[in-house]
């Protein structure tokens, strides 16, 4: 990826056959939201309602997410949302390694592109991806790392919040901290 452009993210990652995950997509999902934001969001991968739409976070979980943002005063004006791979895995299985492996340098990319402040994990994949492979989600979500210039945070992915409403409240006080800290880098 020569030039640093979005047009040329877009166009590896429509062409890419790096893992066995193209065979089934329907199409490619980059991601969404503002290109300048100061937060970024990473989840997993696309689900299949985003797969169909080219989407990320569309389905009952995107629609959860929107409220967290909402919530803390948040929009997609202010965050991009992104996935550590960007074809749908077959069943919504987790990503595999190689598969993660395959995609990564496409994150990579979008974070060069964007220069977020903030990025925040979104459940245990993400987080285990980007912060550290030993990343325990329910011990360690909602706590602050810095590395190389990222304020990062992980706090449950918004699908585990409709299968537990018990994770609900720690994911609201996790949405806060993360409002906290922009209006803190932002001032």
């Amino acid at each position: 990826m020569a030039e640093k452009s979005w047009e040329t993210l877009e166009g590896a990652c429509y062409s890419c056959r790096k893992c066995k995950l193209w065979e089934r997509r329907t199409n490619v999902v980059i991601g969404k939201g503002s290109r300048t934001a100061d937060i970024l969001f990473i989840g997993e991968g696309p689900g299949q309602q985003e797969d169909l739409q080219g989407v990320p976070f569309v389905g009952p979980a995107g629609q959860l997410l929107d409220k967290m943002l909402e919530s803390v005063g948040l929009s997609l004006e202010d965050a991009y949302i992104a996935n550590i791979v960007k074809c749908r895995p077959p069943g919504n299985r987790d990503p595999q390694e190689d598969e993660k492996a395959a995609c990564l340098n496409y994150l990579r990319y979008q974070l060069m592109l964007i220069q977020p402040k903030i990025i925040v994990c979104l459940g245990r994949i993400a987080a285990t991806t980007v912060i550290d492979p030993g990343f325990k989600i329910t011990r360690q979500r909602g706590q602050w790392f810095e590395r190389k210039g990222y304020h990062m945070i992980a706090t449950y992915h918004p699908s585990a919040l409709l299968r537990d409403e018990t994770k609900k409240r720690p994911a609201w006080e996790d949405m806060q901290a993360i409002r906290q800290k922009w209006d803190e880098l932002k001032g």
